[in-house]
């Protein structure tokens, strides 16, 4: 359908050298979107950027560290000199860990916080003044199903993920009236690098079978959502987040 087409569109994924952000980052192409991608490790990105363009699109690596401004800054300069343009922002860069909360040192929550929320803020700060000249745009903010359910020891990523979907809704009541459409994505448990040791032991095996669906997400299974989210289908959609969690949400 036309309305999922991206033809002539160009994105921006972060965390996109491993995980859900090279999925992502692969989806939106498929669905005939110009990519940058980012991440700090330049190597990484060089090899999905390459991928990207082995299938017939554009693509632009540039690292980047998401907490620290002027990098943002440049980064977004970059991708404007190489592309003229940026219709689609995808916050995905995120980190998380279990610990305590009265073993924690501050210095890890001021970590995960800088990535997970002040990450997006700062990248919304920087590509929001081109969206709302050009008066379009899509950002997806992911989220995950922790935005709305808990787990122990895990009080950051929680917190951080909870916050962000507060965050994506106010900002899509302030961008509104430019055409802008702010959007949250809440996957549910795919595997990653992130998880991928939990997830390989008899702890993890045992969550996974208490899942309502009994298995982990399959890459394929967010693409579908992310390629919505970042077209003309969502047109209408502003302020929400959507859920792919394969009914986590329902245990």
């Amino acid at each position: 359908m036309d309305c999922f087409d991206l033809t002539g569109r160009v994105a921006l994924v972060t965390g996109a050298s491993k995980g859900l952000g090279r999925v992502i980052a692969t989806a939106l192409a498929k669905a005939g979107a110009d990519v940058a991608v980012a991440s700090r490790t330049q190597a990484d990105l060089d090899v999905v950027a390459a991928e990207l363009q082995a299938n017939g699109r554009r693509s632009f690596a540039v690292a980047a560290d998401v907490t620290d401004e002027s990098s943002i800054g440049s980064m977004v300069e970059q991708i404007l000199a190489r592309f003229g343009r940026i219709d689609i922002l995808v916050n995905n860069a995120g980190i998380g860990d279990t610990q305590a909360v009265v073993e924690m040192d501050t210095a890890h929550w001021d970590r995960v916080m800088n990535v997970n929320l002040r990450g997006p803020m700062l990248c919304c700060k920087h590509v929001g003044p081109y969206m709302i000249a050009q008066r379009s745009g899509k950002v997806i903010n992911v989220g995950s199903v922790m935005a709305a359910r808990v787990a122990r020891y895990m009080t950051p990523y929680c917190s951080s993920k909870a916050a962000l979907v507060q965050f994506t809704r106010t900002l899509a009541l302030e961008w509104i009236r430019h055409g802008i459409q702010v959007n949250a994505l809440c996957p549910g448990y795919f595997l990653t690098d992130m998880n991928q040791e939990f997830f390989s032991s008899q702890r993890g095996k045992q969550f996974i079978k208490a899942l309502p669906i009994e298995r982990l997400g399959e890459s394929r299974e967010l693409e579908g959502a992310a390629v919505f989210l970042a077209s003309e289908a969502s047109s209408y959609v502003t302020g929400t987040a959507l859920y792919v969690d394969g009914g986590h949400g329902l245990a």
